[in-house]
């Protein structure tokens, strides 16, 4: 349930179209529901603008499905579940009515709807192999409402192929900059952006790459300053801020506070054109 939905309800219930002990379950299982493995916190759309995702990491595949299913059944859309594995994504495609998998990144789309989407968040990789990781990024912010570009595989080995993509980064309201081994990526495009850049350090590498803590330490040194850093491998974590960053500049407030920023402030929106369906 999102703030529409809020809305409608309230207005159904004072319009006599929804009977007052319907309301009432309703609006009973907003805090959370309890399927004894779980608490599910359907309160969290009206708070945070977006509801929560499934981390199928750790949990079995009858839990993840569970889950899935009541989240679904409650009217979330564009839910994502991360970290699957191909039995629980099979699973998943089994078990639910509407479901996208995105194989290659270990992600599922419950219930996916098209939506407008606005702004600009750029997605750029180092190397094919940050792809997964990088995919995570660009699918969360979709389902939440943003544009999003990928730029894939052009990393500081061949940095042509980053400043051939300029002026598309020069558009960006965020940008997510994924790499492994030394993680020089997210400098070099903090170096070239206006706007903030979210760094993301994924395992990729060997060695003295330590899992990509070597990526790691190095973001969090970056001498660019606008660089923020996220944990190795969390795009779901990057692709949520670059959102909220691009929601902002296009001048909307998502969850409790949800709406146009109020009269009198100016935000500039430089993609207000460029909004178009959803996939």
């Amino acid at each position: 349930m999102n703030r529409d939905d809020l809305q409608h309800l309230l207005d159904d219930v004072a319009a006599g179209r929804v009977d007052v002990n319907r309301a009432f379950t309703r609006l009973s299982q907003l805090p959370y529901e309890d399927l004894g493995y779980a608490h599910i916190d359907h309160h969290r759309t009206v708070r945070r603008g977006y509801g929560e995702a499934i981390l199928c990491a750790g949990k079995t595949v009858e839990q993840v499905v569970g889950i899935a299913q009541r989240m679904v059944a409650y009217g979330h859309t564009n839910a994502l579940a991360t970290r699957a594995s191909p039995e629980m994504l099979t699973a998943l495609e089994a078990g639910l009515h509407s479901v996208r998998l995105i194989p290659e990144a270990g992600l599922a789309v419950l219930n996916p709807v098209e939506q407008e989407l606005h702004g600009l968040v750029c997605v750029v990789t180092g190397g094919t192999s940050d792809i997964p990781v990088a995919e995570e990024a660009a699918v969360t912010a979709e389902c939440q409402g943003s544009r999003v570009e990928r730029l894939y595989d052009v990393g500081v080995a061949g940095i042509h192929r980053l400043l051939a993509k300029i002026d598309t980064l020069a558009e960006a309201n965020a940008i997510v900059a994924v790499a492994g081994m030394e993680g020089a990526l997210a400098s070099v495009v903090g170096g070239l952006a206006s706007c903030p850049v979210i760094a993301v350090p994924t395992s990729v590498g060997y060695g003295a790459n330590l899992g990509g803590i070597a990526a790691l330490l190095c973001m969090l040194n970056s001498c660019s300053p606008g660089v923020s850093v996220v944990n190795i491998d969390n795009g779901y974590g990057a692709g949520y801020q670059a959102n909220a960053i691009n929601r902002m500049a296009c001048g909307e407030r998502p969850g409790a506070a949800a709406g146009r920023i109020p009269d009198g402030t100016v935000v500039a929106d430089r993609n207000a054109d460029h909004a178009e369906a959803g996939r």
